[in-house]
């Protein structure tokens, strides 16, 4: 059972994510406002209504990282603000008010595994996609240079084109972070970009041909939700194990 806050001006706070009350946990709910900030326990995730006023919705978020909070945000919106929240609010995650208890449940699962790192916090030394002062994002074999707009595989240069990469670079950015299309959209193609969300998927869908059978692994799918980048060092580091433990074996033998 995980402690919840649930910050919204409705009326009835039941109807903000209504998937949250056919969930086993606990639920507290404080008005959408900067006093509410103080009522709120230390170890709890955060549901910041954002269907209706976006702009509190910001600015509630700016003043918890001001405030030196480190409270998981989980922002609830509708399909229309995806359109305006991007990493810059400094959120864990989004949901919209729709989403199912399954979603809204495996969405608190990769939050509370996250810890309280926010969206934009993926630069932390030692993490897989942090670019160094060359503009190289280095995660196994894969390279991609944010400068020269090139990506290479085993020092092979990967033929992409300008929007495959600029999705690929967003992705290995953010390993393990799930996006929904509506969210690539937003931070790929931008403000200007009035195409469906289905653009997204052949994108992947060429990025993933582009890496091959050995890799196009690396661009995951979550069901229902968006996809994901899956660093590979966690397979190359066991496929090592496995090898170590199988060369010790035949030298007993």
């Amino acid at each position: 059972m995980t402690d919840l806050t649930l910050m919204t001006f409705a009326s009835d706070p039941a109807t903000v994510l209504p998937s949250l009350a056919l969930l086993s946990h606990r639920v507290r709910v404080l008005p959408m406002d900067a006093a509410s900030l103080v009522k709120m326990p230390e170890n709890t995730i955060l549901f910041l209504d954002a269907r209706d006023d976006l702009a509190t919705a910001k600015t509630l978020c700016r003043l918890i990282h001001a405030s030196g909070l480190s409270t998981p945000i989980v922002l609830i919106l509708t399909e229309g603000g995806f359109t305006v929240v991007n990493s810059q609010w400094g959120i864990a995650d989004v949901v919209v008010a729709t989403a199912s208890p399954a979603e809204v449940e495996g969405r608190l699962r990769l939050v509370s595994e996250r810890g309280n790192a926010p969206v934009n916090a993926a630069s932390g030394s030692g993490e897989q996609g942090v670019q160094n002062e060359d503009g190289l994002i280095r995660s196994g074999d894969l390279v991609v240079d944010t400068n020269g707009y090139t990506a290479s595989l085993h020092g092979h240069p990967i033929d992409l084109a300008y929007k495959e990469f600029e999705l690929l670079k967003y992705l290995v950015q953010h390993p393990g972070r799930v996006f929904t299309r509506a969210q690539l959209l937003q931070e790929v193609w931008g403000y200007d970009y009035y195409g469906g969300t289905r653009t997204v998927d052949v994108h992947i869908r060429r990025l993933r041909a582009k890496l091959g059978g050995e890799y196009e692994h690396l661009i995951g799918t979550v069901r229902n939700v968006g996809y994901r980048f899956d660093p590979p060092e966690e397979e190359e580091s066991e496929a090592a194990a496995k090898d170590a433990a199988a060369h010790n074996a035949s030298n007993e033998g």
